[in-house]
């Protein structure tokens, strides 16, 4: 039995669930997502809960069953209240503006550095700070990793593009 599994999905008032051949439809105030479903998973859908189960029990069913569960509670989460990501730009003349559809970076390179932000995610700059934020979890991710792989942090002045949280272990320099 999966433990993440077999817990019901709670559907908030603001959020619509359509489920129609294998294809979950979730609609909210932040927008909509979809999905495929598995073929080897049955999803039951109530007026205030989503139960997802195997068809047959399996090594593959139940690794598949809390995988089910984790993304179309993501999905949920999503369009209810979405999911914010905050980056933060450490280093003597970084800085990082907007223009349009356009994340421009200038990073210490020779050049500016231009990335198209992707549809379905908003991205908001104060200062040093990125925000990304959206509905689709597995999206922020991504444009948060692709924006700190321009110039991930190093660990000697702790100059780059690092998440708000993390913490980057600090090295000594050369003794003399």
């Amino acid at each position: 039995m999966s433990k993440i599994g077999k817990q019901q999905i709670n559907i908030p008032d603001k959020v619509t669930v359509v489920f129609d051949k294998n294809y979950l439809n979730i609609k909210g105030p932040l927008g909509e997502l979809g999905m495929h479903i598995f073929d080897s998973i049955n999803v039951e859908l109530n007026e205030k809960h989503i139960s997802i189960f195997p068809k047959e029990i399996s090594k593959k069913s139940k690794s598949l069953w809390g995988l089910s569960r984790s993304l179309i509670n993501n999905m949920v989460i999503g369009v209810n209240e979405g999911f914010v990501k905050k980056l933060e730009i450490n280093g003597v003349g970084y800085k990082v503006n907007i223009d349009s559809d356009l994340l421009i970076l200038t990073l210490g390179y020779s050049h500016d550095i231009i990335y198209p932000i992707p549809q379905g995610v908003s991205i908001k700059c104060i200062k040093n700070i990125i925000e990304v934020s959206g509905c689709d979890k597995q999206l922020v991710g991504q444009v948060c990793a692709d924006i700190r792989s321009l110039r991930k942090p190093e660990p000697y002045k702790g100059k780059g593009i690092k998440y708000e949280d993390e913490v980057i272990l600090r090295k000594e320099g050369k003794k003399k």
